[in-house]
């Protein structure tokens, strides 16, 4: 494969958000999380929350790949953790929408910090991260990966919230909550299997 120093700054970014783009709309469970997630929070709280924790994870992805492979089995059980509490946070009784306006700012500040935790504390080791740290590692650039990796998240997360604000207007409050915490404890479920049967 051909070295990759030569290439513009650009060309790296925009490889890594096609790359990463694709791998997360084909496989990955975090569409579902985030969906969920939209059901509960306001939009504006759950995209700050996951594109925090997606430039955070895209930033260790490119910084410590090789000790993320390793620690799998760990990786894999905070994953279920995290999952489970998520679940925990969205069966809770959804807040009165006539609140002052400093219970408001609260009720989005717990909001962007629950969506935060459940997409940085889960999915670790991922394909995506994987094709940004292979990139940092070919190109000898971080910023580059990290930056077009960050951005192909964020756009995944865009599209599941969209999904998530339709799926408001259409259902009850209560058919969404049960929805979403069982989605939660789903995707918890499957996190412990791959302890199990890896």
């Amino acid at each position: 494969m051909s070295h990759l120093t030569g290439w513009s700054f650009g060309y790296i970014a925009l490889l890594s958000f096609w790359t990463v783009f694709l791998a997360e709309l084909v496989g990955d469970k975090s569409i579902y999380s985030i969906a969920s997630l939209s059901i509960r929070y306001s939009a504006a709280a759950v995209f700050s929350g996951i594109t925090l924790a997606f430039a955070g994870k895209m930033l260790v992805a490119v910084l410590l790949v090789r000790l993320l492979v390793r620690l799998h089995f760990w990786t894999d059980m905070i994953s279920a953790i995290a999952f489970f509490i998520s679940a925990r946070f969205l069966w809770l009784k959804e807040p009165e929408p006539s609140k002052p306006a400093d219970k408001q700012k609260d009720a989005w500040g717990k909001g962007m910090a629950v969506c935060f935790a459940a997409l940085f504390l889960t999915e670790w080791g991922d394909p995506s991260q994987v094709a940004v740290a292979a990139l940092s590692l070919k190109s000898q650039s971080l910023l580059a990966p990290w930056l077009g990796g960050t951005l192909a998240m964020a756009a995944k997360g865009g599209m599941a919230i969209a999904v998530g604000l339709k799926l408001r207007q259409r259902f009850s409050q209560q058919v969404l909550r049960t929805v979403a915490t069982a989605s939660f404890v789903v995707l918890g479920i499957l996190a412990l299997r791959s302890l199990v049967f890896p």
